[in-house]
């Protein structure tokens, strides 16, 4: 399956958004809207970092178990993705750079590495379903760096 990316220019540095992308925990804030039920295990931060979550998209449910496996401060941060009970695996990866103008370019990418027969199936409508959850994410995330720097910065 052709994989999906989405992005967002917020106005925060790379270093910033990396910071606060780098927390496991901070995901929750910006990814609710689907992702829900979330329980954490590993370190807090960085490669093995670690969460279970409840994924509810297109009328379906299923338990995903999102787990860091790269990490390269401030530029990208590499997600393993295992659900349905193992037959789909993927990778999100968010990339971080810096916009000559200021500010940061983010994006996220969610790349199949296997997927079940379904999904392979419905793969438009599952591409489109994916990329409009993660546009939400998107958005929910530049608003969510806000409220982070902006309560740093007191």
């Amino acid at each position: 399956m052709k994989s999906v990316t989405v992005s967002i220019d917020v106005p925060q540095t790379p270093e910033q958004v990396y910071g606060f992308l780098d927390v496991m925990a901070h995901h929750e804030r910006f990814t609710d809207h689907y992702l829900t039920g979330w329980r954490f295990s590993g370190p807090a931060r960085g490669v093995g970092a670690c969460a279970t979550v409840t994924a509810a998209l297109g009328g379906m449910k299923t338990d995903v178990t999102i787990k860091v496996v790269e990490a390269e401060a401030p530029r990208r941060i590499v997600e393993r993705n295992v659900s349905a009970a193992g037959r789909r695996l993927a990778h999100g990866t968010y990339a971080i750079e810096p916009l000559q103008t200021g500010g940061t370019h983010i994006s996220f990418t969610y790349t199949w590495v296997r997927a079940p027969l379904a999904d392979r199936l419905l793969a438009p409508v599952v591409r489109t379903t994916m990329r409009h959850a993660n546009r939400t994410v998107m958005r929910r995330l530049a608003t969510e760096l806000a409220r982070h720097v902006s309560a740093a910065d007191s």
